[in-house]
């Protein structure tokens, strides 16, 4: 698991910084593919694929959240967080100043998937560039490289 002083470390920094919302982002990996889901059309930047992520709710550390987010939006156990991938930050569809924090992480199985927030999903090895936003790229690339 991620050092816990990284962790705070992380949470304060935002906080100088006056990030109004944390989110955290899982890089999912199982047999060497990546998951990637699909947000809805109707919603906020509707029709990208993304890391699954979500908000820190209050008082929660990062940990905490990015574990609970990959179970709501997937329906999947992570087994451990293996290597923190960096942030970047956003205007949230709210307007908030929004960074959200990326984490490695491996499930315990990679089936089933359960969504709930998302319209599909799919394993990718990233042979080829995803469908992504430029941030997330940053974050897969720091994935394939590190």
């Amino acid at each position: 698991m991620i050092e816990s002083a990284l962790l705070e470390t992380l949470t304060s920094d935002a906080e100088r910084d006056q990030v109004q919302q944390l989110v955290v982002g899982a890089v999912v990996v199982y047999d060497g593919k990546v998951l990637l889901l699909q947000r809805p059309a109707s919603d906020f930047m509707g029709g990208i694929w993304e890391l699954p992520s979500g908000k820190v709710d209050p008082a929660e550390a990062l940990d905490e959240a990015l574990i609970r987010e990959v179970r709501e939006e997937t329906g999947l156990d992570i087994a451990g967080i293996r290597k923190y991938l960096g942030e970047f930050d956003y205007r949230s569809g709210s307007g908030k100043k929004s960074r959200q924090f990326n984490f490695t992480v491996d499930v315990v199985s990679p089936e089933p998937i359960e969504l709930t927030e998302h319209d599909a999903y799919a394993w990718t090895s990233l042979i080829e560039e995803p469908p992504v936003t430029d941030a997330v790229k940053e974050v897969l690339h720091r994935y394939r490289t590190v």
